[in-house]
């Protein structure tokens, strides 16, 4: 598939997206460098932006055309407004998002001058995203193609509703982050795809990492086996600046290796969120696996040239440009 066909997939973005989780006010600034240990730098003016593993998924999906309901919790402070209000401009239905006492979800984030970064993360009003609340938005949840998870809110919450999509035909996809080693056997019993990068993979399964970062000659087969066994038949792994990998058995060809795209990177904070809403977005609108992924490398790398998560995502229009112009 090339640029061309990848890109005419925007044209078929139309499906619907629930997304469960994260919302947090980035707190981000750059530096030549990210420090040591125990270590002070110099860095740029403070930025306040838009994230959360949950709400730039959600928004990815949103700007290119999909039909997005977040659920979550924002706090009382001003970040609430403010990152409701990001979500909604990009398209996201924050109708079924709750409002809770006490500080929104929080990251602090340091970014050096090749685009590579440092995340804490401080969960705020996200540990507020309960069963109940949750068990209350079922009629909602339920309507949509696809659910998109990550691990931004208690681990409890997210089983549950993966169970609860996944009983009602709705397909699950979750995203180990912030890694889990032990995932529960519930909630890999009721999601239908994985999502992790490299580092990740490499965790879950006791692998080591190849030398030199050689994915190219890594027994990507040997992988699909391990993962098929942790109970996952469907699986992306993404390589930061080399691409990612297709592992689907229900597919003809189930191992599918995606090249990366090429762009002068000023910030990676949230490529792998729009990866991962691209995806949840292309899977919605009835694509293959193999041709989310591909998709997902333009988006991901469109968001790499601008700086922050929400802040630096495409809408169809501007990525089909962009890229359009390389050729």
């Amino acid at each position: 598939m090339n640029t061309t066909q990848t890109l005419d997939l925007l044209d078929r973005i139309h499906g619907s997206v629930s997304v469960v989780g994260s919302m947090n006010a980035d707190y981000t600034v750059t530096t030549e460098r990210l420090p040591g240990p125990g270590e002070t730098v110099t860095g740029g003016p403070l930025q306040v932006l838009p994230g959360g593993k949950s709400g730039n998924q959600a928004a990815a999906a949103a700007k290119l055309g999909a039909t997005v309901r977040m659920f979550g919790a924002v706090g009382s402070d001003a970040n609430a407004d403010f990152l409701l209000g990001s979500l909604a401009d990009a398209g996201v239905n924050i109708n079924g998002i709750r409002k809770v006492l006490g500080p929104s979800g929080t990251t602090v984030i340091t970014v050096d001058s090749t685009g590579e970064n440092t995340i804490v993360y401080s969960p705020g009003s996200n540990a507020n995203v309960s069963v109940e609340y949750v068990e209350s938005q079922r009629e909602l949840l339920t309507a949509s193609s696809v659910l998109g998870l990550c691990l931004e809110s208690p681990l409890e919450t997210v089983t549950v509703c993966a169970r609860m999509c996944h009983e009602a035909g709705v397909k699950v996809l979750v995203n180990d982050s912030p890694f889990l080693p032990q995932l529960p056997a519930e909630l890999i019993a009721n999601a239908d795809i994985l999502l992790v990068n490299e580092h990740e993979l490499a965790q879950l399964l006791h692998i080591d990492e190849p030398e030199d970062d050689d994915w190219d000659g890594f027994d990507w087969a040997y992988a699909q086996g391990r993962l098929h066994d942790f109970g996952f038949r469907q699986a992306i792994v993404t390589l930061g600046g080399d691409g990612s990998v297709v592992l689907d058995e229900d597919a003809q060809e189930s191992i599918v290796r995606i090249p990366p795209v090429r762009v002068a990177a000023v910030d990676t904070t949230g490529c792998g969120d729009s990866f991962m809403g691209t995806v949840l977005a292309a899977l919605a609108s009835g694509m293959t696996l193999r041709e989310a992924a591909r998709l997902a490398s333009y988006v991901s790398a469109y968001a790499a040239t601008g700086y922050g998560a929400q802040a630096s995502y495409g809408t169809s229009v501007q990525i089909r440009d962009m890229f359009a112009l390389k050729r």
